[in-house]
This record gives structure tokens, C-alpha cells and sequence, in this order.
């Protein structure tokens, strides 16, 4: 039990309990939708003093359940900033906490693992806070990607459109819509239970799957529709969430990581090109690389912090992916090739 005071929404909150240790970015982290369903420790101290933004946004809401920081600073500046964090918080209805001690807690979560967690401003005893905690959902078997997933299917445009991609979006972040319209696309954004055969029927130059939340083996819709899009021979990129449905859908299987990958400075090694990259990441599962068939799947990425698979190709079929977020936002842009990559296998099988 931690004791703070309370920021944003006046209310109460459970979610499962995670830290990124990005130093910025505080506004594309709540708003990313891969987050959804966690109460994010936000390690860097310092958080608020930027204020927030109309062009950091990475999803239309804040998609976080909670918020835990060491010290929130009301006081801020920015040449672009609109409100405080505070003000965004409270109009979005998410409750935050500040003034605990953000380093303990994430050594907890680090030995103990990524659990569940509670903030209130209600006076109970420990036993009733613990029930709370344990009527919510766990992360594992959860289907989250409905939630965040578009309504209604839409479409994005260049000024000049050379090729047609269809993106399943599984809770995608604008910042990776920004990246593939520099390319000159014309970008058809769909629901995430939109079945294969309505994607192919556009006849589609690529398909791309999104970043998003929850247990990727419990999207079981996502898995049998990436079965069929893969073997249709038609360029196919996946990242993180869309990393891990591809391996599924080719055998693999997936676990959840003991505290998962929340940050903008992790190291992994790039086995094509012999060298290492400072990523991205948000991920609470992983891709189980004993269960990788060697015949079919080229291991092309590991995470140098504790050797995870981090990218996968296809030896015969134009597949690729990757674990993190080559988009950044927040984060580096050592990745951002990967997007080339992409558009050279469209350009190469059209």
C-alpha cells in the first residue's frame, strides 16, 4: 500500500499495475490503446510540467485506466501546450495519484511481477481493498482489442496515392497512420473482427496489423483472418500485437512476460544487418521462440535485455514483424526503416 494525493478524476480505479521508464511523452503514453486496461507507473519523477497538447495525441481519449507518478508539477510550459495534465485527466474521468515513492513500487513490480492494483480515496481495510482488486479482470485471456478497436471503418489519403494498404486496427497509435501516409498510400482502416476475405476483396497492395492491448492469444478472430491474409501472397507488416498474432497464426505460441517492456531505450540486436537499435516498446506478452518453426520463420530481432524474440520474417511468403514500435512516439527513431522495408516488399510483389 502506497499513500499519495490524488490528481484528475476524483473517483477510484482498478487495472493491472506497470511502469515505463520513457524520461518524456507522458501525453502518447496515456493515449496509446495498447495501454488500455493498466494503471501506468510512470518511473521518470518529474511529470506534468509540459502540459498537454492537441499533436501528441495517440488515440482520441486516454486510454489508460490509472495514473502513478512521483511528483506532478501543475505549473507548466510549452509553446504548444493547451491545459494541464491535471485538467486532461479530470475531462477524461481518470484518476491519478502523486507523492509515493514511484522507485519502490516499480521494484516491486520488477521482483514481483505485473499485478493488479487499486488507487482510491475510500477509507476501507485492507481486506475490502484487496476484494476489490481481485473482482477485476486479469490481463491473461482478455480480449482488449474490441474495446479500442475503430467503430466504423474509415479511410486516409496522401496528397498522391501510388499504393492501397488495408490496416487491421487492433488499437492503432496516428503516429503509425502518419508514418505509412509518407509513403503515399492510401490507407483503409478497419475494424478488428472485419473478416479476411472483405480486406482481399479490395485487392490491397499490403495489409498491416496494429499495435493493441490484452492477451493476443485470446483474439482468436485476428488470428484465423491473418491465417488467410498471410497465404494470399500479398505483403503483410505486422508490429507489436500484430508481431505476435502473425506468430500465432503460423504455429508459434505466445506467454505473458513477468513485468513486460514499457519504455523508449531498449537495445535489440537486428540479425540481418548485424547491428542494435534503441526502441520503443509496450508489451506485456511475448513471442515464445521455442515454438517457432524454424522452416517457416526467420528469427530476425531479439531484445538484448533479456534475449526475447523482437522480429520475425517469413521465408517464402512477403510477412514480416516486429515486437516494438518502430513509429516511437515517444521514443527513438533508429527504427523507422522498418516502414521502408515495407513499402520496398509492396513495391517488390505488386
Amino acid at each position: 500500500m502506497f499513500e499519495g494525493k490524488n490528481f484528475g478524476y476524483d473517483g477510484n480505479t482498478t487495472g493491472e499495475v506497470v511502469f515505463n521508464t520513457a524520461l518524456t511523452g507522458y501525453q502518447e503514453i496515456i493515449t496509446d490503446p495498447s495501454y488500455y486496461g493498466q494503471i501506468v507507473t510512470l518511473t521518470y519523477p518529474l511529470i506534468g510540467n509540459y502540459g498537454i497538447n492537441d499533436s501528441d495525441i495517440e488515440s482520441d481519449k486516454i486510454q489508460v485506466k490509472g495514473l502513478v507518478v512521483g511528483n506532478y508539477e501543475n505549473d507548466w510550459s510549452n509553446f504548444n501546450g493547451l491545459e494541464s495534465l491535471n485538467d486532461y485527466l479530470r475531462k477524461n474521468k481518470i484518476t491519478a495519484i502523486t507523492g509515493i515513492d514511484t522507485r519502490a513500487l516499480t521494484k516491486i513490480i520488477r521482483s514481483e511481477g505485473a499485478m493488479r492494483g487499486l488507487i482510491t480515496k475510500e477509507n476501507l481495510s485492507e481486506k475490502n481493498y484487496l476484494s476489490k482488486i481481485k473482482d477485476s479482470p486479469q490481463m491473461t485471456g482478455s480480449d482488449l482489442v474490441q474495446y479500442v478497436t475503430a467503430k466504423q471503418n474509415y479511410t486516409l489519403k496522401s496528397e498522391k496515392v501510388k499504393k492501397k494498404i488495408a490496416v487491421y486496427d487492433f488499437g492503432i497509435k496516428k503516429n503509425i497512420l502518419r508514418e505509412l501516409l509518407k509513403y503515399d498510400t492510401e490507407l483503409i482502416v478497419f475494424n478488428a473482427k472485419t473478416p479476411a476475405n472483405e480486406l482481399l476483396g479490395l485487392k490491397p497492395d499490403g495489409v498491416f496489423l496494429s499495435n493493441g492491448p490484452g492477451d493476443p492469444d485470446a483474439v482468436k478472430y485476428a488470428i484465423e483472418n491473418v491465417k488467410i491474409i498471410s497465404s494470399s501472397g500479398i505483403p503483410v507488416f505486422g508490429i507489436c500485437l500484430g508481431h505476435q498474432i502473425i506468430a500465432l497464426a503460423h504455429g508459434a505460441r505466445t506467454y505473458k512476460l513477468k513485468f513486460g517492456h514499457r519504455g523508449a531505450n531498449h537495445p535489440v540486436k537486428n540479425h540481418r544487418q548485424n547491428s542494435i537499435e534503441i526502441t520503443s516498446q509496450n508489451h506485456g506478452f511475448a513471442v515464445d521462440e521455442k515454438t517457432i518453426n524454424a522452416d517457416e520463420l526467420e528469427i530476425t530481432h531479439t531484445n538484448l535485455y533479456d534475449g526475447t524474440n523482437e522480429g520475425l520474417r517469413h521465408k517464402k511468403l512477403p510477412v514480416m514483424s516486429v515486437q516494438y514500435h518502430p513509429e516511437a512516439s515517444p521514443g527513438p527513431n533508429d527504427s523507422k526503416y522498418l516502414f521502408d522495408e515495407f513499402i520496398n516488399l509492396i513495391n517488390k510483389f505488386s
